[in-house]
């Protein structure tokens, strides 16, 4: 298999990874030069080489454009870096790890916002009333104005509204996470896509070098062609 040596390691790489420092875009070629600056376009270095610099030019970028790094977008660069799936990094919630009193406050907050407890708790209070005022006359154990039972509904209140403000909060801890995934995933999106662009602009740049140099190529045979004709003669 035949080799190139990288003007960047000095190492040996197959020849199919030879990349010339003509088809590099000028800001990673700056790039490079910060580490080497011996480097110059007519040098050689492997695509992986290439690919190293595109990934540090990415987190330049987004340095550049948004200043410091946050925790999120790290994670998307690392991903970017490791070639993998950016749901790999994501922890997701599973409904096995919540303790006994999230579950609880979940499902007083779905019964408590149902139609089924709104009709089961108005039958109890029309059932507590007619008791009340026509089974005992008025002089059962809550007559009218039945205290007890605006005691048990003020406690019911007390308690039912933290436990449900404690579900709403979670759920609120929820979305934010849900955004924060969204955000990872939308932002690895866009830089593929840009790093998709350098890749095709890179194999453009190429291909144009390849067809000037069949030209070249032409040209030179025409030349002697025309050479020889013109001895011919």
């Amino acid at each position: 298999m035949e080799t190139f040596i990288s003007d960047l390691s000095n190492k040996k790489f197959p020849k199919a990874d030879k990349v010339s420092g003509k088809s590099i875009r000028q800001p990673i070629i700056e790039l490079i030069q910060q580490d080497f600056p011996n480097f110059t376009i007519n040098g050689y270095i492997s695509i992986s080489e290439l690919n190293t610099y595109r990934e540090k030019y990415i987190e330049y970028f987004m340095e550049k454009q948004v200043g410091k790094i946050t925790e999120l977008e790290e994670i998307v660069v690392n991903s970017l870096k490791d070639r993998s799936t950016i749901t790999d990094k994501l922890d997701y919630e599973d409904g096995a790890s919540l303790h006994l009193g999230q579950k609880i406050a979940d499902r007083v907050a779905a019964f408590g916002g149902s139609w089924t407890f709104i009709i089961s708790f108005g039958l109890f209070l029309f059932s507590w009333i007619c008791l009340n005022i026509f089974w005992l006359a008025n002089k059962g154990f809550d007559p009218y104005p039945f205290i007890l039972l605006n005691l048990i509904l003020s406690t019911l209140a007390a308690i039912q509204a933290p436990v449900i403000m404690m579900s709403q909060n979670r759920q609120e801890e929820k979305d934010r996470d849900r955004a924060k995934k969204d955000y990872m995933v939308n932002l690895k999106s866009e830089l593929e896509i840009q790093m998709l662009h350098e890749k095709i602009d890179h194999l453009i740049i190429n291909e144009q070098q390849e067809v000037l140099e069949i030209h070249k190529a032409q040209i030179e045979m025409l030349n002697e062609i025309l050479q020889r004709v013109e001895k011919l003669k």
